[in-house]
């Protein structure tokens, strides 16, 4: 049987969210809907540690670049190169350029269906595409069209895993697992107890 409250998901908050000062808010906003913060860490990654980070998944090179060039064909614009190879690669130094160029913050939340709500608090990618009360939503005004004509990476101050799947590979890329702390939160008892009893005293 799946034990819910134990799915893990990772974010990192990008050095555009450090530069913003935006920590605080961002972990406020995955924390106050019950998710349990079980590691953290800041750091300065080389631009290895993220190459290996977006090709953890073999298959992302490919998907990532064909997802690009659709992006570019529906807002028609012309896309650098139709060879969905050669976009990411155009991509994957961009990203290595942004995500190196100052600390970030990583961890690792735990709780009930985390990939999926962490993702749906955070929003999509592009920030301006993205609804009115998640993260980027509510703090970032890029596009993919202003990133494009700058030729640098969209600045959408956080990442965070897309699958279960995603998720433990990547969170195994940045912690070791003496780094994530096995605790129990008070408020579990309310978000997860079957009977909710024990309350009245």
């Amino acid at each position: 049987m799946k034990n819910f409250k134990k799915e893990k998901t990772l974010v990192i908050i990008k050095p555009d969210g450090l530069q913003r000062s935006l920590a605080g808010e961002i972990i406020k906003r995955y924390e106050r809907i019950g998710l349990k913060l079980v590691g953290l860490k800041m750091t300065v990654p080389n631009e290895e540690m993220i190459e290996k980070h977006y090709t953890l998944d073999p298959e992302w090179v490919r998907i990532t670049g064909e997802k690009t060039i659709k992006g570019y064909k529906d807002k028609g614009m012309k896309p650098p190169t139709e060879d969905p190879l050669k976009i990411t690669k155009i991509l994957l130094k961009r990203l290595k350029k942004y995500m190196s160029s100052g600390p970030v913050i990583a961890m690792v939340w735990q709780g009930a269906h985390a990939v999926a709500i962490v993702r749906k608090i955070t929003g999509g990618t592009e920030p301006l595409a993205s609804d009115v009360g998640t993260i980027r939503g509510d703090f970032v005004l890029d596009s993919y069209e202003m990133s494009d004509v700058s030729e640098r990476c969209i600045r959408n101050l956080v990442h965070a895993s897309g699958s279960v799947k995603e998720a433990e590979d990547e969170i195994k890329h940045w912690f070791k697992e003496d780094e994530l702390i096995n605790y129990r939160l008070v408020q579990e008892q309310i978000l997860y107890d079957v009977n909710l009893d024990g309350i009245l005293e």
